[in-house]
């Protein structure tokens, strides 16, 4: 029986996205990306001029905001519509300044709380890849399948750099690496759900993988967990 809910795990720019999306079309599942989740919430906070070092503030707008994942709305490469209050925020939540501010947002633990519900929610029905960074050990500990995908710091610097070049964002290579290296800081280290691998997870590296090959190893594992 092929797993019916897949968490894929894993740092910035590990490649969790491209990767669980490709996956999810494959068999025909909801691809859920549960950090996106935690962007709209800072997106939200920056336009409404909330500080982000106001914990208390941050969480009652995560508790309360109204936050719709939608399928594509726009032929413009977005793999999903993000709606927060009923405003297309798709493109504004891969803002620098929400790099810049989400690893703080998604470390409040009254966030985590409320995101975490909605996400437990639509991953217990099933039928579901989900990415994030908590899918495995904390949002669904029960997932019948579970992959933490990784890849060098450099790596990952480099795809988010050509990420935002190519959104005509004239941003430093350097820069870029240092946002990576302070987010994975943050990440791991939390007191809330910290960024970690499962012990019943695989791990992949994708280090100078093409994705299509990293696709296939994933659909390798897939059919591997249906055999069994």
């Amino acid at each position: 029986m092929l797993p019916s809910t897949i968490a894929i795990d894993g740092p910035a720019a590990s490649g969790k996205s491209t990767i669980g999306a490709a996956v999810a079309e494959k068999l025909g599942y909801l691809y859920f990306d549960t950090g996106v989740m935690y962007r709209a919430v800072t997106c939200v906070a920056l336009f409404r001029s909330i500080p982000i070092e106001n914990e208390n503030a941050v969480t009652a707008l995560a508790e309360n905001a109204q936050i719709d994942f939608l399928k594509p709305t726009a032929n413009d490469g977005r793999q999903y519509t993000i709606l927060a209050d009923g405003k297309d925020i798709t493109w504004d939540i891969r803002s620098r300044a929400v790099d810049a501010n989400v690893s703080l947002v998604s470390a409040y633990a009254g966030v985590r709380r409320a995101m975490t519900q909605q996400q437990r929610r639509i991953g217990l029905q099933g039928r579901v890849v989900m990415v994030g960074r908590d899918i495995g050990t904390v949002v669904l500990p029960e997932a019948d399948l579970k992959i933490y995908l990784d890849a060098s710091e450099e790596e990952r610097a480099r795809r988010r750099h050509r990420e935002r070049v190519a959104r005509g964002e004239p941003v430093e290579f350097e820069v870029v690496r240092q946002e990576i290296r302070k987010r994975d800081q943050i990440d791991s280290s939390r007191a809330v759900a910290p960024l970690k691998q499962a012990d019943d997870a695989i791990y992949l590296d994708s280090t100078g993988q093409d994705v299509p090959d990293v696709i296939v190893r994933v659909m390798q594992l897939i059919d591997a967990q249906r055999r069994k």
